[in-house]
């Protein structure tokens, strides 16, 4: 299945993609995309019923972020050998761990909005794994089953912020309409594996990153049990699991988003966003 949230921010009500390629309202048969409509036996449920026979929203509706009640929005740094080499780093021996503020999280085309001081905002297509079911001292061979499924997540960052300040990161991933979400969440059964999936991103036209989640140095299952060592994961918490390189600190010379710009981005089968560059005001 592919769930979904649409309409206006803040008031976003669930649904789904039909095969027909219509988008279905959900309300009255699910509160939201969240809590236990993401357990196994949830999406279960939601399996069996007559997506034909649900109302049609229209196609100029706003798609919001594709999961809600997101406690957490974990993010793992330097998760592609190549991206690291681009930011002359090294390949971390375990998972980097670093949180972006919730509130970053936004629909999949809804704009990136650049802070006010920034100069270095930067772009990164990243795979987003969504927790279906509390993951506590997961083992590896069976961290896949704690997950109700996937999402491409936009993990903007502002490098001067991150890197160039005194601190941690989470200032640098955390400004508003920085944690593009969507347009689906895609179910863990129509994703056979989420170590092969392609992944692109381009600014104005022009493709910075072209990868894939073959090169993650930490695949998805490690990354769950991994986390799962240090906190509870809770369903609705999305773990952002990486970028391939292209990133624009990585190019020579740097290039950051500026306004006007326009940001487009997928993964093979989850979908594509597409956002207008805007400064804050």
């Amino acid at each position: 299945m592919k769930l979904l949230r649409h309409g206006a921010a803040g008031a976003e009500r669930p649904g789904l993609l039909h095969s027909d390629g219509t988008i279905r309202d959900l309300t009255g048969i699910v509160p939201d995309i969240a809590g236990a409509v993401l357990s196994d036996a949830g999406l279960l449920a939601l399996r069996d019923v007559d997506a034909g026979s649900l109302p049609v929203v229209s196609a100029d509706s706003r798609l919001g972020p594709c999961v809600a009640g997101t406690g957490k929005f974990i993010c793992i740094g330097l998760n592609y050998a190549d991206h690291a080499a681009e930011s002359g780093l090294a390949v971390p021996p375990e998972p980097v761990i670093f949180m972006k503020a919730t509130s970053a999280i936004v629909g999949p085309n809804d704009p990136i909005v650049i802070p006010r001081t920034s100069e270095k905002t930067d772009w990164e297509v990243e795979l987003g794994v969504i927790i279906g079911s509390r993951a506590k001292y997961v083992s590896e061979a069976d961290a896949l089953n704690y997950v109700a499924g996937y999402a491409v997540t936009n993990d903007v960052s502002e490098r001067a912020f991150q890197a160039e300040r005194a601190g941690q990161w989470t200032k640098g991933k955390s400004c508003d309409n920085f944690g593009q979400l969507g347009p689906w969440l895609v179910t863990r059964d129509e994703v056979a594996d989420p170590q092969a999936l392609s992944m692109w991103l381009k600014v104005n036209g022009q493709t910075m990153q072209n990868g894939s989640t073959k090169t993650m140095v930490y695949g998805v299952a490690h990354v769950v049990s991994y986390l799962s060592q240090f906190m509870t994961l809770h369903p609705g918490d999305v773990i952002s699991t990486g970028t391939p390189p292209g990133v624009g600190m990585g190019q020579k010379p740097p290039r950051y988003l500026r306004a006007g710009d326009v940001v487009e981005l997928g993964i093979e089968g989850l979908g594509q966003q597409r956002q207008d560059v805007i400064a804050d005001t």
